[in-house]
């Protein structure tokens, strides 16, 4: 049996930072777990598209549709060696999920690791797991961390950073930097 890793998703959540994450641990052998509240496997979310074309912000367009392949209501995170949280819209109202905050809770509380990008630190300080912290989100982001009592990580939208068992990006053009630091924090060691 391989390992699981929980990934927290919903609709319009950013469809690059949803799936390249699933399909990449998956590729290394993880089991991964995408849920979301209110579905259970085999029903769908929206994906959104986030761009960076020259505008004050991102841009967003429709994405893909993305599989959910397990029940939210029987998630234990016991059964999982990290957790994965993905940005767009998703996490603004992710938040407001008692349960959804209870799970970010439960890995900080052991430290097991967590991989947040862009706007998944909404759940991160909605859960209240960033005080003294240092955590890289999307910069509109940035005082929801600092509110939250963390030390925003202002650095290149390519790179990400550790903090511990966090770890956070900017967004998906640092997909390659964040996961390594993820799959590291996992104790998994990839050599060529």
């Amino acid at each position: 049996m391989s390992k699981q890793i929980l990934m927290l998703v919903g609709d319009y959540v950013e469809d690059y930072e949803t799936m390249v994450p699933f399909q990449f641990l998956t590729g290394l052998g993880y089991s991964v777990h995408a849920v979301c509240p209110d579905k259970k496997a085999g029903d769908t979310i929206a994906t959104a598209i986030h761009d960076f074309e020259g505008e004050q912000t991102y841009s967003e367009k429709r994405g893909h549709n993305f599989a959910i392949n397990y029940d939210f209501n029987q998630v234990n995170s016991e059964n999982y060696v990290g957790l994965v949280i993905p940005g767009g819209r998703a996490p603004e109202y992710l938040r407001m999920n008692d349960r959804i905050i209870e799970i970010v809770r439960e890995f900080d509380a052991i430290k097991k690791p967590i991989a947040a990008v862009c706007h998944g630190a909404q759940l991160l300080a909605a859960a209240d797991v960033l005080k003294g912290r240092l955590c890289s989100a999307y910069p509109a982001c940035a005082a929801e961390v600092k509110l939250a009592g963390g030390q925003y990580a202002d650095i290149a939208v390519t790179e990400a950073v550790t903090d511990g068992h966090l770890v956070t990006a900017p967004a998906w053009p640092a997909h390659p930097a964040w996961l390594a630091q993820f799959v590291k924090a996992l104790g998994a060691t990839i050599t060529l």
